[in-house]
C-alpha cells in the first residue's frame, strides 16, 4: 500500500475525535545508543510503573529502572523515538532483539535500524504470573497491531470511508431524535388526555388516575434515557469507523456491556435481601393493622382496656404504629442493597445532625402535644377558653391545638403554650346535658324575688337554642347594699352560638319584666324612703310565679 502523508481530512479527524489526539505520533527517541555502550545494570526499586499506549492502544507497562531512567521517562523516551520515526519505517517489521546489562537481561524492539524501546525481565508483573516470554510475545504482538493501525491510517480510502459512516451516522442520530422527540409528545398528550378523562369521572383519586400521572411524569424520564442511549451508539459506531479510535469503540461496548451484567449481579444478589425487607415490612404492616383494629374497638366503646380512654386513643395508636414502623425499618435496614457503603453512612449522618439541631422546638411542641392529649384538659368539641382565646376546639393534634372562635375564626394555639395556660373547659363537665351558660341581672328589693325567678326561667324556655332538659334555674347570687344580684344557669347544645343564643336570652328577658310591670333596674338611695322598700306579702307569688 502506497504511503502517503497526513491530509487535511486526517486533520479533520483529529479535530472531531479528541479522545485520539496525540496517537497518530506518539513515540520515544529518534536515536538509540548503540547496544555495547550500555554498561550499567538494571536496578529493581519501587517505582510507579508507567504505560505506553500508542493509537490509544496499550502496548507495555514499564515497571523497571534501566541506568537510573525510572519507567515513567522510559515511556517518553520510546515515545519520543517512535514520534521521530522516518515515514519509510512503517513498511518494516517489528523485530526482537535479547540483550544482557550485567545481571540484568531484556530485549530490544527495534524496527528496521531504529531502536523503539526495552523490554527487561523486571518489567514483568510478579501478581499476573506471567512469563518473560509470554510477556515478549505479548508486546510484540501489540507493537505489530499499532504498527499495522498506523499503516491503516495513512489510507486515504479508508480515511474517506470512515468520514462518509460518520456522516451517515449523524444524519440517522438526527432523524431517530426527531422521532423519539415527537413519539414522546404524542403519547404525553395521549397520557394527559387519558389522565385529564379519569379525574373527571371520579371525585376522589383513583389508581388509574394515579398511574397515568405516574406515567406523564416519566415519560420525560423515558425521552432522555432513549436520547442518551442514541447519542451513546453514535458516538462508539463513529469512534469504532476509524482506526485510531477503534479501541476506544471497543471500550465503550465492552464498558456499558459491563455496566449490564454488574446491574444484573447486583440484582441477583439483592433478591434475598428485599425478600427479607418484604417479609419484614409485610409482618410490620399486619401489626399496625391488628392494633388498628382494637384501638377502634375501644374508641367505639366494644372494648376496653384498662389505662386507656376515648380521648387517648388516637394519639396512643399513632404512637404504637410510629415505634412498631421504627422496629420494622430498622430490622430492615442491613438487608437494603448498599446499607454499609459510604454514600448511606454519610446520608444517615446528615439526617441525624439534621434532625438533631432542628427537633428542638419539634420535640417541645410533640411533649406538650402528649401532655395536652394525655391529661384529658379538653377534646374535640369542647367550648373552652385557653389564654383568652374563647371557641370550640376542632383538634387536637401533636404540635398545636385548634380553635373555631365565635367569630367564625380559626385559631391555632401550640401546645407549649397550652399546657402553659389556664385552660377553661365549659363542656367538660356537662356530659349529656350540654354546655352550662349563664347571664345576672340585678333588681331592686320592691321586686318579689319569687317573681323574678319565674320571669326569668320564662324567658329562657321562650329563648331559641336553650335546652328543655335540664331545667334552666335561678340562684340568688347577692344581697347587695341596693339591689338583689340575680344569675340565671341555662344549658345549651351549640356551644359556637353562645353569643346569639345569649342575645335572644336578654331580649326575652327585657320582654318578660316589661310584661309583667317589673323593673330591670338596680336602685340607689341618696336618702332613707319614709317607708321600707319591701314587697307586700299578698304579692310574694305575683303572677307567674305559683303558690307551692
Amino acid at each position: 500500500m502506497t504511503r502517503i502523508t497526513m491530509s487535511w481530512a486526517t486533520a479533520l479527524v483529529g479535530g472531531l475525535l479528541a479522545l485520539a489526539a496525540g496517537a497518530a505520533g506518539a513515540a520515544e527517541s529518534t536515536t538509540a545508543p548503540p547496544r555495547a555502550t550500555l554498561t550499567t545494570s538494571v536496578t529493581r526499586e519501587a517505582v510507579e510503573p508507567a504505560t505506553l499506549r500508542l493509537l490509544n492502544r496499550d502496548v507495555l507497562t514499564m515497571r523497571a529502572s534501566l541506568l537510573g531512567v525510572t519507567p515513567e521517562v522510559r515511556v517518553q523516551r520510546a515515545r519520543e523515538r517512535i514520534k521521530a520515526l522516518p515515514d519509510s519505517a512503517i513498511e518494516e517489521p517489528v523485530r526482537v532483539l535479547p540483550f544482557t546489562l550485567g545481571d540484568a537481561k531484556g530485549v530490544q524492539f527495534v524496527i528496521g535500524d531504529y531502536l523503539l524501546f526495552s523490554v527487561l525481565e523486571d518489567d514483568v508483573d510478579a501478581e499476573a504470573k506471567q512469563s518473560f516470554d509470554a510477556l515478549v510475545k505479548q508486546t510484540q504482538a501489540r507493537a505489530e497491531e499499532v504498527r499495522t493501525a498506523w499503516h491503516r491510517m495513512r489510507d486515504r480510502p479508508l480515511l474517506i470511508r470512515g468520514l462518509l459512516r460518520t456522516l451517515a451516522a449523524t444524519a440517522v442520530l438526527g432523524l431517530l431524535i426527531w422521532i423519539v422527540y415527537r413519539a414522546s409528545r404524542t403519547a404525553v398528550a395521549w397520557m394527559e388526555k387519558k389522565r385529564d378523562i379519569l379525574a373527571a369521572r371520579f371525585s376522589y383519586v383513583d389508581w388509574r388516575e394515579f398511574l397515568a400521572r405516574l406515567a406523564v411524569g416519566s415519560m420525560q424520564l423515558v425521552q432522555w434515557f432513549l436520547l442518551l442511549a442514541l447519542g451513546y451508539a453514535w458516538v462508539t459506531f463513529v469512534l469504532g469507523s476509524f482506526v485510531a479510535t477503534e479501541p476506544i469503540a471497543r471500550t465503550l461496548g465492552s464498558w456499558l456491556w459491563g455496566q449490564v451484567i454488574w446491574l444484573g449481579d447486583g440484582v441477583l444478589e439483592s433478591l434475598p435481601g428485599l425478600a427479607t425487607i418484604a417479609i419484614v415490612l409485610v409482618f410490620t404492616r399486619a401489626v399496625v393493622d391488628v392494633l388498628g383494629h382494637i384501638f377502634d374497638a375501644v374508641q367505639q366503646g366494644r372494648l376496653r382496656l384498662p389505662l386507656f380512654h376515648p380521648e387517648t386513643v388516637s394519639a396512643t395508636r399513632r404512637i404504637l404504629a410510629l415505634i412498631a414502623w421504627g422496629l420494622g425499618v430498622a430490622i430492615a435496614y442491613p438487608y437494603l442493597p448498599g446499607s454499609g457503603g459510604e454514600a448511606f453512612k454519610g446520608v444517615s449522618v446528615l439526617l441525624g445532625v439534621m434532625i438533631t439541631l432542628g427537633s428542638t422546638g419539634i420535640v417541645n411542641q410533640a411533649m406538650s402535644g402528649l401532655v395536652v392529649i394525655y391529661a384529658r384538659a379538653l377534646r374535640k368539641g369542647d367550648f373552652v377558653d385557653i389564654n383568652g382565646v374563647q371557641g370550640v376546639v376542632s383538634e387536637v393534634a401533636s404540635l398545636a391545638t385548634k380553635v373555631v372562635t365565635m367569630r367564625n375564626e380559626e385559631i391555632t394555639i401550640p401546645n407549649s403554650v397550652v399546657i402553659s395556660s389556664a385552660i377553661h373547659n365549659y363542656s367538660k363537665l356537662a356530659g349529656s346535658q350540654g354546655t352550662l351558660l349563664s347571664t345576672k341581672v340585678t333588681i331592686g328589693y320592691d321586686a318579689p324575688w319569687r317573681q323574678v325567678h319565674a320571669l326569668l326561667i320564662e324567658a329562657a324556655q321562650k329563648s331559641s337554642g336553650v335546652r328543655t332538659t335540664p331545667t334552666p334555674y335561678v340562684y340568688q347570687r347577692a344581697l347587695s347594699d341596693f339591689y338583689v344580684e340575680y344569675e340565671l344557669f341555662v344549658s345549651i347544645d351549640r356551644p359556637l352560638e353562645r353569643i346569639p343564643i345569649l342575645s335572644v336570652l336578654h331580649a326575652n328577658i327585657q320582654d318578660a319584666f316589661n310584661e309583667h310591670g317589673v323593673q330591670i333596674m338596680s336602685p340607689h338611695f341618696f336618702a332613707q324612703p319614709d317607708q321600707a322598700v319591701v314587697v307586700p306579702k299578698d304579692q310574694w307569688y305575683a303572677a307567674p310565679a305559683q303558690r307551692p
